[in-house]
């Protein structure tokens, strides 16, 4: 009985909630008393979209809404006729002067790297003005929908204004699911997949390869160097392991790196300068590593001590900067919290096995160094008092 009551209170404040949007939405007071029969308001980004449809003459009327803008970002709503996505989206605009005013035009995106420049849409837009009030910007247009259709994915953004153009909009959660449908004659709107379609699929591909190899492989790999190594028994296992973990995370970072060049390629316009360069610097510093591990010194070379620090020392290096780059990818791709922590709770695991596995391996070095000297002590000893009990 309590589940189903609790069920049904459930549906009583979605109803709730739902009704209250849509009273928000229909309760808009437009200037010069327009009135549109239909709106809805749209699920992220504080945006609302208004319309009337003309059956007889298959046009739309459309009034987009976005609340809360500052007067150096622009807006923007499309209408995408064969995709899901941003890539083909028929726009139109709201670009802010430096006068105060806001600017409407249509812009058809034909590639990421898009500056949303000023064209002509797929189909005819007799009408289109753009205003600022109280604070929300709004854009006017008539539209005239092609080959009789009513029904469209839809997709809606916002940026920031860079020297009195628009510039590449934020891929936060937010950016990456303005998108949907929407049927001019049923009313009805529906939510899509993520922004991007493949791009943002190549995106987590990317960030997956990167983290799992020089986020965790490295580090493990790193590890086993340090700690295994103190074990005699684990000689030479643990060179090994320890070069099957390096060599593993480098073949997939060398993948993660490929993938992230594609993606700069193909989002011309859109850069993470630091980011790239520590990506950069990670896969030069790796490659090095494998060089040096084919021209290492026997261990009873003199040169070997000096290859050592090296070694060491440009491996710290990698791990360092590649926990750093993980970190500012997860906020680059801005995904669920669970994943940023996931990857915390890995790190904190692995410091944690790290911080037991350093006391541990001085301990026994340390015992290790006293059982050493006490022989070689004992050994002096005897050595000295035999020598001195010879006769002269």
């Amino acid at each position: 009985m309590g589940k189903v009551i609790h069920f049904l209170f459930c549906i009583l404040i979605s109803n709730s909630i739902l009704s209250l949007a849509q009273e928000d939405c229909s309760s808009y007071n437009f200037r010069n008393n327009e009135i549109y029969a239909t709106c809805v308001s749209l699920p992220v980004q504080n945006s609302n979209l208004h319309w009337n449809y003309h059956p007889t003459n298959g046009t739309v009327d459309v009034a987009y809404r976005h609340t809360g803008v500052s007067t150096s970002t622009w807006v923007a709503w499309a209408l995408n006729l064969n995709g899901s996505g941003m890539l083909g989206a028929q726009a139109l605009v709201a670009l802010p002067n430096s006068n105060g005013s806001v600017q409407g035009y249509t812009s058809a995106v034909t590639s990421y790297g898009t500056g949303l420049q000023q064209s002509p849409l797929n189909f005819a837009v007799p009408a289109i003005r753009a205003e600022r009030l109280n604070g929300d910007v709004l854009i006017h247009a008539t539209l005239v929908l092609p080959g009789g259709r009513t029904s469209f994915n839809q997709v809606w953004q916002s940026g920031p204004v860079s020297n009195g153009a628009p510039g590449a909009h934020a891929l936060g959660s937010e950016n990456r699911n303005s998108l949907g449908t929407v049927d001019f004659i049923t009313g009805q709107t529906g939510a899509g997949a993520a922004v991007g379609g493949s791009l943002l699929h190549r995106r987590n591909t990317h960030g997956v390869l990167n983290a799992v190899s020089w986020g965790i492989l490295m580090p493990m790999g790193a590890m086993v160097a340090r700690y295994v190594k103190v074990f005699k028994v684990a000689n030479p296992a643990w060179f090994y392991i320890h070069i099957a973990c390096q060599a593993t995370a480098y073949g997939v970072g060398v993948a993660g790196w490929g993938t992230g060049l594609k993606l700069g390629s193909d989002s011309e316009g859109i850069k993470y300068t630091s980011h790239r360069n520590i990506g950069i610097t990670l896969f030069v510093l790796g490659t090095l590593q494998v060089f040096a591990l084919l021209l290492r010194p026997k261990p009873d070379n003199k040169y070997r001590k000096y290859w050592n620090i090296y070694h060491g020392g440009v491996g710290y290096t990698v791990i360092i900067l590649a926990i750093i780059n993980v970190f500012k990818g997860l906020d680059i791709l801005d995904p669920e919290k669970k994943w940023k922590h996931a990857y915390i709770g890995v790190l904190i695991s692995l410091g944690a096995i790290a911080a037991i596995l350093e006391a541990f391996t001085w301990f026994i070095v340390l015992n290790r160094k006293k059982e050493e000297k006490q022989v070689n002590g004992a050994h002096g000893a005897n050595g000295y008092g035999h020598s001195h009990g010879q006769p002269a």
